[in-house]
C-alpha cells in the first residue's frame, strides 16, 4: 500500500471515529437536557431544641419524635472484622425523640441522626449545586427519598457481652450548633451522651473553622464492677446510584465513582461496584491508612489512628448499598477506668492541599488516571501559577505556553519534516500526473523521491506521537481538579468546568485548526483535501461539548503551534 492509500484510511478511520463521537454526545446530550435538573431538595422549617432552621436535607430524615426504633443489626460490621474475633447480639434501643442535630460551620452543614450518632447529612455552601443557584449547596451526605450516603461509627462489643445497644440512641444539649467565621474559637466539639449497665459512652464530634475533616471519639467510662470490651468500627454506606446532578456525556466520560483503599502493597486501590458484587474485600493488621468513597469532584473518606492496626474491609450488603469501612483492634475498659477510640472522617472537596496533611497517599484519591506521574506535577505548576495570576484561566495558558516550549525541539523536528514535504509538492504533483493512472509505478517513483530528498513522510507524526501523554496528563489535570469546578475565566466564561455557553471557543477553535491546515503540505488527492477541510468543524462540534478549560487548552496550543510551524517554514525556505 503506497503513501497516499495509508493517509486515506488513515483519514477515512479519523472521520468515521469522529461522526461515532458526535453521535453519542448528540444522545447523551439531549438525555441530560430532557432530564429533571437537580436542585436540591428543600426541607420545611424544621423545629428542634435550638429554634428554627431552614436547611437543604432530605424531610424524610426529620421529625421521628416518638417513634419506636430497633437497632438494626445490618448498620453493624461483622464481629469478626475486629481482632480478636468475636460475636455480636441483639439489643433493642427504646423510643425517644430523633429530631436530627445540626452543626453549621463555614465550610459544612452536617446532620446527625442521634440513632448511633450517624452522621446522615452533609452540605458545601463552598460548592454551591451551579453558578445559576449559587443559594443550594451541593448534597454530598444523605438519607432518604431513596438515597443512602452516610457515615457510621461504633463499638461492637467483645464476645458474650451485650451490655449496650448495638444501635445506642444518644442525646445531645442542643439541636442546633454553629461555628461562625467570626468566632472567637477554632474548634466546636458536639458532645453526644449515652448511658446504660454502668457504661458511659461519650461520642464527641470535633468541627474546625477553616477545615472539612472532623474527629470523631468515643469515650468510655466504666462505673461498673465488670471489665468492658469493645473494638471500634467506622464506615461509609452507600448505594450504587449516580451523584445528584452530574451529568456526563461521550465527551465527558464519567469521573470514577466507588470506593478506594490504600495498603501496603498498593498505594492507591479502587473498590468498584462490580468487583464487590463478586467478592467482599477484607485486608486486615494495617498500621495508619484510609478507606474513602470517590465522586467527581468530592470525597468522603474514614481516616483511623496511625499507631495501632486495623482491619479495612468493603462489601455489598443483602439491602444493595456497599459499606467501605474498618475496625480496630478490641479493648478492654476496666472497671473504674477509661477508653479512648478515635477517628477522622473527611467530606469535602477533593482538594490535595486539604488531603495530603491527613494521610499519606490519600492526595491520590484525586484521580489522574495511568498519566498520574505527569498530571501531578502539571497540576502543581498550573496550581502555583494561579497562585500569582489569581484566573485558572490564565494559568491554564501559561501552562499550555511553558509545556509546549518544553516539549519544542519535538515539535521542532515534526515542522521541519512538514516543510520538507511541502518543498516536494511540486515534485509529487507531477509524479502523480505522470502516472496517474498506474498507482504502482507512481509509488515506486515517490518513495524513490523521498530516498534522494532524504524525506520521509511519516516522520513528522512521531514527534507528535510522543506528545499524546503530555496531552492525556493534562486532559486528566483539567476534568479532575475542582479548582476549575465554576472558575471564572473571563467575559462570558464563568466556569472552566462546563461547556462554553456560547460555543465562542469550540469556534475559535476550530478556526485555528482550519489556519493550521493551511501551513501543511497540500493533500494530492483532491478528495482528501476536501476531507480535511471538514476536520476542522468536526472538531468543533467535538469541542462544544467539552470544558471549556480543556478547549482553551486546545486553542492555545493551536496559537503557539502555529506560530511555531510558520517560523520553522520560513526558515526551510517552503513559505
Amino acid at each position: 500500500m503506497n503513501n497516499p492509500d495509508i493517509r486515506r484510511w488513515v483519514i477515512l478511520m479519523g472521520i468515521g471515529l469522529c461522526a461515532y463521537w458526535m453521535v453519542h454526545a448528540w444522545v447523551g446530550y439531549q438525555r441530560d437536557k430532557n432530564s429533571d435538573d437537580y436542585t436540591g431538595t428543600p426541607a420545611p422549617s424544621i423545629e428542634t431544641n435550638g429554634g428554627i432552621e431552614d436547611a437543604t436535607v432530605p424531610t424524610d430524615l426529620v421529625n421521628n419524635e416518638g417513634s419506636a426504633e430497633t437497632a438494626d443489626e445490618g448498620d453493624v460490621p461483622d464481629a469478626s472484622l475486629v481482632t480478636p474475633q468475636q460475636e455480636t447480639g441483639s439489643t433493642t434501643t427504646t423510643s425517644i425523640d430523633r429530631d436530627l442535630i445540626q452543626v453549621t460551620t463555614p465550610l459544612l452543614q452536617i446532620w446527625i441522626d442521634p440513632l448511633g450518632g450517624d452522621v446522615v447529612g452533609a452540605n458545601l455552601p463552598e460548592y454551591p449545586v451551579s453558578l445559576k443557584n449559587p443559594e443550594i449547596p451541593t448534597t454530598l451526605l444523605t438519607k432518604g427519598n431513596g438515597r443512602t450516603y452516610i457515615a457510621q461509627s461504633g463499638l461492637i462489643e467483645s464476645k458474650g457481652q451485650n451490655r449496650l445497644p448495638a444501635r445506642p440512641v444518644f442525646t445531645s444539649d442542643a439541636r442546633n450548633y454553629e461555628l461562625g467565621a467570626d468566632a472567637t474559637e477554632d474548634t466546636l466539639d458536639v458532645v453526644l451522651t449515652f448511658e446504660h449497665d454502668g457504661i458511659q459512652v461519650l461520642k464527641t464530634f470535633i468541627f474546625h473553622k477553616d477545615r472539612y475533616d472532623l474527629q470523631v471519639r468515643y469515650d468510655v467510662q466504666n462505673r461498673s464492677t465488670q471489665s468492658y470490651s469493645a473494638g471500634f468500627y467506622a464506615h461509609i454506606s452507600r448505594d450504587e446510584g449516580p451523584p445528584q446532578g452530574v451529568k456526563t456525556g461521550f465527551f465527558r466520560p464519567p469521573a470514577y465513582l466507588g470506593g478506594a483503599v490504600t495498603t501496603p502493597e498498593k498505594r492507591y486501590k479502587r473498590l468498584k461496584f462490580k468487583q464487590l458484587r463478586k467478592d467482599d474485600f477484607e485486608y486486615r493488621g494495617v498500621r495508619g491508612g484510609w478507606i474513602a468513597f470517590l465522586q467527581h469532584y468530592f470525597i468522603s473518606a474514614w481516616i483511623p489512628p496511625k499507631e495501632g492496626q486495623h482491619n479495612f474491609y468493603a462489601q455489598q450488603r443483602s439491602s444493595g448499598n456497599f459499606w467501605y469501612g474498618f475496625t480496630s483492634t478490641e479493648q478492654t475498659v476496666a472497671p473504674g477506668s477509661n477508653g479512648i477510640y478515635q477517628a477522622t472522617f473527611y467530606v469535602g472537596p477533593k482538594r490535595q492541599k486539604n488531603l495530603a496533611p491527613l494521610a499519606d497517599y490519600l492526595s491520590l484519591t484525586v484521580d489522574y488516571g495511568f498519566f498520574w506521574w505527569l498530571s501531578s506535577p502539571m497540576f502543581m505548576v498550573m496550581e502555583w501559577i494561579q497562585s500569582w495570576a489569581v484566573n485558572w484561566g490564565i494559568s491554564i495558558i501559561l501552562l499550555t505556553i511553558i509545556i509546549k516550549t518544553i516539549l519544542f525541539p519535538l515539535s521542532e523536528m515534526s515542522y521541519r519534516s512538514m516543510a520538507r514535504m511541502r518543498k516536494l509538492t511540486p515534485q509529487i504533483k507531477r509524479i502523480q500526473e505522470k502516472f496517474g493512472t498506474d498507482r504502482q509505478k507512481m509509488g515506486q517513483e515517490m518513495m524513490a523521491l523521498y530516498r534522494k530528498e532524504k524525506a520521509n513522510p511519516l516522520s513528522g507524526c512521531f514527534p507528535m506521537l510522543l506528545q499524546m501523554p503530555v496531552f492525556f496528563a493534562l486532559y486528566w489535570v483539567l476534568i479532575e481538579s475542582v479548582e476549575l469546578r465554576q472558575a471564572p475565566l473571563m467575559l462570558w466564561i464563568q466556569d472552566l468546568g462546563a461547556m462554553d455557553p456560547w460555543f465562542i471557543l469550540p469556534i475559535l477553535n476550530g478556526a485555528s485548526m482550519f489556519l493550521m491546515q493551511r501551513l501543511n503540505p497540500p493533500m494530492a488527492d483532491p478528495m482528501q483535501q476536501r476531507v480535511m477541510m471538514i476536520m476542522p468543524i468536526m472538531f468543533c462540534v467535538i469541542c462544544i461539548f467539552m470544558p471549556a478549560g480543556l478547549v482553551l487548552y486546545w486553542f492555545t496550543n493551536n496559537l503557539y503551534s502555529m506560530g511555531h510551524h510558520y517560523f520553522a517554514l520560513k526558515k526551510a525556505g517552503a513559505t
